[in-house]
């Protein structure tokens, strides 16, 4: 499965939302059809135990779903997780890999990363690849060689154009309200697809660059107009209606 659009915004709800959060889920998708014909594409990857019925509830409005996290297998003896099929199965079109509270919180190394990303392929869905650099990182001067280290690392060798997404999150960036300049994350995403250009060629350079950590609907328009910057991942600001479109109304004037 291929998305290709000027801008995608995708929410993560990480672990917050039980059956009442579908009604801000149908407001959103409210506004999904008009985003389209801007070629806006709106998503939303609530927990696991909603996706299905929110796949259902919004079936048809162009507001698409997906999983916050898929098992390398496609079947198993693996408790507790899902694959990429029962992802696909429940009506998701994309899946969030590597985020930084997964590498941190469960040792995701980008090799596994990767492996996640190959299984999401495979079943059809549009992986959402993640990196980012640590405050401490950025403080020595490590910012881009961690996370080119990590582009490397968690693509697949394998893909079609517009199969995956990559999203650029700060670490230190993500939930605090802090947001790095506008030159910092033009300079990031430039050299990640630089990276990708030089690694792949026209199939890298087809690649949707996010980024994530504490956007909101006063500061999208300056990131989310800037070269290379195709998106956003969306943490907070996405559990609410009125919070997510307020990033889309910035990035629609």
């Amino acid at each position: 499965m291929e998305i290709n659009v000027a801008k995608l915004l995708v929410g993560n709800w990480k672990m917050n939302g039980v059956s009442t959060a579908l009604g801000e889920a149908s407001l959103i998708a409210a506004a999904a059809k008009s985003a389209q014909s801007q070629a806006i594409q709106l998503a939303i990857c609530p927990p696991a135990t909603l996706l299905a019925r929110l796949s259902e509830t919004t079936a048809g409005t162009g507001l698409l779903t997906g999983a916050q996290d898929c098992h390398p297998k496609a079947f198993g003896a693996h408790t507790g997780d899902i694959s990429a099929a029962m992802v696909k199965d429940a009506g998701g079109h994309f899946v969030i890999v590597g985020h930084s509270e997964r590498r941190a919180d469960h040792g995701e190394s980008s090799a596994l990363v990767q492996s996640k990303a190959q299984a999401a392929l495979e079943a059809g869905l549009v992986p959402i690849i993640c990196v980012g650099e640590t405050g401490a990182e950025r403080k020595a001067g490590q910012a881009e060689s961690i996370v080119l280290a990590q582009v490397q690392g968690s693509i697949p060798e394998t893909f079609s154009d517009g199969a995956l997404v990559i999203a650029y999150e700060p670490v230190w960036a993500i939930g605090t309200g802090l947001v790095p300049s506008a030159g910092d994350v033009l300079a990031m995403h430039e050299a990640i697809h630089r990276s990708l250009v030089d690694r792949f060629g026209a199939k890298g350079a087809s690649i949707q660059l996010l980024y994530g950590g504490s956007v909101n609907g006063q500061n999208a328009r300056d990131l989310l107009h800037l070269a290379h910057v195709d998106g956003a991942l969306v943490g907070g600001a996405s559990l609410t209606a009125d919070g997510f479109l307020k990033i889309l109304h910035a990035i629609q004037e």
